[in-house]
């Protein structure tokens, strides 16, 4: 499956259970984007007869980096990631902070620091495309292994403030799963209930249900609807307490998510 962008081809690679290595190409040059495996990546560049020309980390997390030393192997790149993760991605050759500016493929990326999946956690946004690694998930977001429920709350919020019509390339397959929540969260919601359907019939077709669009977030991802009075009002019912501001209600629904057992046959 292919997106066009502002001329440049984005390519979703199918790896392991339920991850996407997003791939970036202009003309015969290609970027990879946290090559978690190597094997699927040198099987598309071959097909497509296209050159590795940077490789884009946004966290370390094995099925993000591990492929890093194979694809190496081609040839050396540059390896672009988080300055804050150096030590458990020492293949990086340009450690990035958040303001900083990368250039590949003639595209500039803003990186954005984005920590509460990891600490180091980072984002690469240009032109309305957004490579968000395990921050923001469609109809959802990561879980907290390293972070504050008030620092993920931040660093969705920077992602909320982006244009509704940025195209958000997560890294994992999880928006059936995700929707049920959200549905137990905001079951009267119709843009919600609308998004199931589209869902489920892309799905059932076995194709992505990504890239999706900060539109489509705002509309239907309770971890970004936090000031929301419906959400708000199932965060407290769930909790049993008044909550004081959108991180304490975010809190309640990660806590919620990471219990919650999507129905038998949804």
């Amino acid at each position: 499956m292919s997106t066009i962008l502002m001329m440049l081809d984005v390519h979703a690679i199918p790896a392991f259970t339920d991850n996407y290595l997003w791939l970036l190409s202009r003309g015969a040059d290609a970027v990879i984007v946290d090559p978690g495996d190597a094997a699927p990546v040198l099987q598309v560049l071959s097909e497509r007869g296209l050159k590795l020309t940077a490789i884009l980390i946004t966290h370390w997390h094995p099925d993000h980096i591990g492929g890093i030393n194979k694809l190496l192997e081609l040839g050396p790149v540059p390896v672009y990631g988080p300055r804050a993760e150096f030590s458990k991605i020492p293949q990086l050759t340009h450690q990035l902070d958040d303001g900083d500016r990368v250039t590949v493929l003639d595209q500039t990326f803003e990186v954005m620091a984005v920590p509460g999946h990891t600490l180091g956690h980072i984002a690469y946004f240009a032109d309305q495309q957004l490579f968000c690694g395990d921050t923001l998930f469609s109809a959802g977001c990561g879980r907290l292994f390293e972070g504050t429920p008030e620092q993920m709350h931040a660093s969705l919020s920077r992602y909320a403030a982006l244009p509704a019509a940025t195209q958000v390339y997560c890294t994992h397959e999880y928006t059936m799963s995700n929707l049920a929540f959200a549905v137990a969260v905001e079951p009267q919601n119709p843009d919600l209930l609308d998004r199931l359907k589209t869902v489920r019939a892309l799905r059932a077709q076995n194709l992505p249900s990504l890239p999706t669009t900060l539109a489509i977030e705002r509309a239907s991802n309770p971890f970004i609807r936090v000031d929301v009075p419906d959400v708000i009002a199932a965060a407290q019912h769930q909790s049993g307490q008044t909550l004081q501001n959108p991180s304490q209600v975010f809190a309640i629904l990660r806590r919620w998510k990471d219990g919650f057992k999507t129905p038998v046959g949804f």
